[in-house]
């Protein structure tokens, strides 16, 4: 059973419920990603009730308690987007290598009909990376190749753009400069980071943009950005592919690049002087970079 379809189940129940009963329950059931990973505490804060009303809720909706309804949202959602590796490659087939490249020719599939889907995302990322003062591009861990690929696609278009990656500096100490004329990119792939979706909350609060390259809306750091793009990431082993997130990334930038018009023009024929530099690289016809 999905997500979708577990909600509608439990619609089912809502009808003899009191007003103030309902309208938590209809909160819960129409935010299920916040309610799967915020704490009861957010939950409670943000709806102004007391936790033992949602734990009264919840057991009115037909689980044992707050945190059963949790888990079990959390699993159903997580189950949409990161399906078992066992159901996703057999071991020791003699077509394991065709198998996997399979496998990741759909999650370019899949991340392109996610991409047509954001067009109107697409018009502001580049309105937003084309008038910005600074642009921070975030990642932890395997996400962090690429908020990195960003931040070089970034450079050489001469934007000014700052990576942020876990170092000596913890992310929340490196976010301090970021204010409302900036923008923030976060690349946020399973597994999600507490600190990543701190961040993004602080800086969207400061009145930031904040864009968000993940692989399903049920991403905690999705509540924070105006600008979202889902990709594929399915992969039987290494965790996330990263195929998905780099073809999203290769569009954005190519499509702002275009959007530059003269000025990214004129940027690209700087970094593509850079490689006839004889004293780095080999003479050759048609470089490419």
């Amino acid at each position: 059973m999905d997500i979708q379809r577990l909600e509608d189940n439990i619609r089912c129940k809502l009808g003899n419920f009191p007003a103030k009963t309902r309208r938590v329950a209809e909160y819960i059931l129409g935010n299920s990603p916040e309610i799967a990973f915020h704490s009861i505490s957010e939950t409670a804060e943000k709806l102004s009730v007391s936790r033992a009303q949602l734990v009264r809720v919840a057991r009115m909706l037909g689980f044992s308690g707050y945190a059963d309804l949790k888990k079990t949202l959390k699993k159903k959602l997580l189950k949409q987007v990161i399906p078992s590796s066992n159901d996703s490659l057999p071991a020791g087939t003699p077509d394991t290598a065709l198998e996997l490249c399979r496998l990741e020719h759909a999650n370019i599939d899949e991340t392109y009909r996610n991409m047509t889907l954001s067009r109107d995302d697409m018009e502001s990322f580049c309105h937003s990376a084309m008038n910005a003062e600074s642009i921070y591009c975030m990642g932890w861990g395997i996400s962090s190749m690429p908020a990195e690929w960003l931040y070089t696609r970034f450079a050489e278009l001469g934007l000014k753009s700052v990576l942020m990656r876990r170092g000596s500096l913890s992310l929340s100490e490196q976010a301090r400069g970021i204010g409302e004329a900036d923008m923030l990119i976060v690349c946020e792939l399973p597994s999600y980071v507490i600190e990543v979706t701190e961040v993004a909350g602080q800086v969207a609060s400061r009145g930031a943009d904040v864009a968000v390259i993940t692989d399903s809306p049920a991403a905690p750091v999705c509540e924070h950005a105006s600008m979202h793009f889902y990709v594929s990431d399915n992969s039987p082993m290494f965790g996330s592919s990263l195929v998905g997130s780099m073809f999203a990334v290769h569009v954005l930038t190519s499509m702002l690049a275009r959007k530059m018009g003269s000025e990214g023009r004129r940027a690209l024929d700087e970094q593509k002087e850079g490689l006839n530099d004889e004293r780095v690289y080999y003479p050759s016809y048609g470089l490419r970079y």
